[in-house]
């Protein structure tokens, strides 16, 4: 396992569950929609100013965007961008903050089941038992006797988000040796006008300006740079366990939620949250390491020569110096422990 990529993976989980209480907060003096766009439109700007301060620091060179990445992520936007965060603010506006934080753990098993069986990567009976503890925990957390179709409206929201961010998750693996600051940025521009958009056809206003302040350093946050550090963690560890180590987001929201709104803690919270959590540690805990063989294959990215890196340069290249270009790997078998990175999308 990638150590640097698993705190990759954790850091985007943490600044995104914190975003998700404070989310609930803005909610009160603001429309769904309109929220939303507020979020993504601070991460696209946020990003943008990044992007163009990055610009010639040649340590730092990234991969463009090629034209045939376009398609997915066009496609990834309007799932992850729009589709998205409307469903959420929608669901937690009906929800509370902690259940709500809890119930986006779908998030990751959604991303892992689409992973598996749609995107053909690899998993053990462990990642599964894990996805299935975690499957459990939300069934738990909304389970009442009483529920009526009015109750599940809200909750239904909130995996409706799940899903659309579980297929922003995969597609965005399409694309993720490109820029990462530049596909968040891309995803913001295009998502923030786009939901608000959608505010404005249905009637909303544009909330105080405290609201529109506080909502856009969150979005800029939780959401641009959050995807920033996803991005670079499904290189290397691909889309199921980055998905799993991203489960940890609902529970920083729920702890948030507790402090924030002085939510309750009950029994059927705490046995949610531990049906969840040892879901997740199944994730973190595991190991794969078999006899594996890489064919010859070509693509561009921003790598630093090593077993899986061993080509020629024109000029001389330093041990260890992180550059980006177009190259080629050889044929190559070996044994070591891995996930299925970018370069470890064999079978099974």
């Amino acid at each position: 396992m990638n150590p640097s990529a698993v705190l990759l993976a954790i850091g985007s989980a943490v600044l995104f569950g914190l975003a998700t209480p404070v989310a609930k907060f803005l909610l009160e003096t603001s429309d769904p929609w309109v929220l939303a766009g507020i979020l993504y439109c601070g991460a696209g700007v946020g990003l943008f100013v990044v992007h163009v301060a990055l610009r010639g620091i040649g340590s730092l060179a990234e991969a463009r965007l090629t034209r045939h990445e376009l398609p997915w992520l066009g496609a990834a936007v309007m799932c992850g961008g729009v589709l998205g965060p409307g469903l959420l603010l929608l669901g937690l506006a009906r929800v509370g903050a902690l259940a709500a934080s809890l119930l986006l753990t779908l998030e990751g098993v959604l991303t892992a089941l689409l992973a598996w069986f749609v995107f053909k990567e690899n998993f053990d009976r462990r990642i599964a038992l894990g996805m299935l503890s975690i499957v459990v925990g939300a069934i738990v957390l909304n389970w009442r006797w009483d529920t009526t179709i009015v109750d599940l409206v809200g909750p239904a929201a909130i995996v409706g988000a799940c899903l659309a961010w579980a297929l922003d998750n995969n597609l965005t693996r399409k694309v993720s040796l490109s820029d990462p600051v530049q596909i968040a940025m891309i995803k913001g521009l295009v998502a923030g006008p786009t939901s608000l958009g959608i505010g404005a056809l249905l009637g909303s206003a544009l909330p105080p300006f405290a609201t529109v302040g506080l909502g856009a350093v969150t979005g800029f946050l939780g959401y641009g740079v959050s995807l920033v550090l996803f991005v670079l963690a499904l290189r290397h560890l691909g889309t199921a366990r980055t998905g799993a180590y991203f489960s940890i987001a609902p529970f920083v929201g729920a702890v948030v939620s507790l402090l924030l709104f002085g939510e309750a803690v009950t029994l059927q919270l705490v046995l949610a949250g531990a049906l969840m959590a040892f879901g997740v540690w199944l994730h973190l805990s595991e190991r794969h390491e078999h006899l594996h063989e890489h064919l010859e294959f070509a693509h561009e990215h921003r790598h630093a020569h090593d077993e899986h890196h061993d080509h020629t340069h024109d000029a001389p290249v330093e041990p260890g110096q992180v550059h980006s270009h177009w190259h080629v790997h050889a044929p190559l078998r070996h044994a070591h422990p891995h996930t299925p990175d970018s370069h470890h999308r064999h079978s099974h």
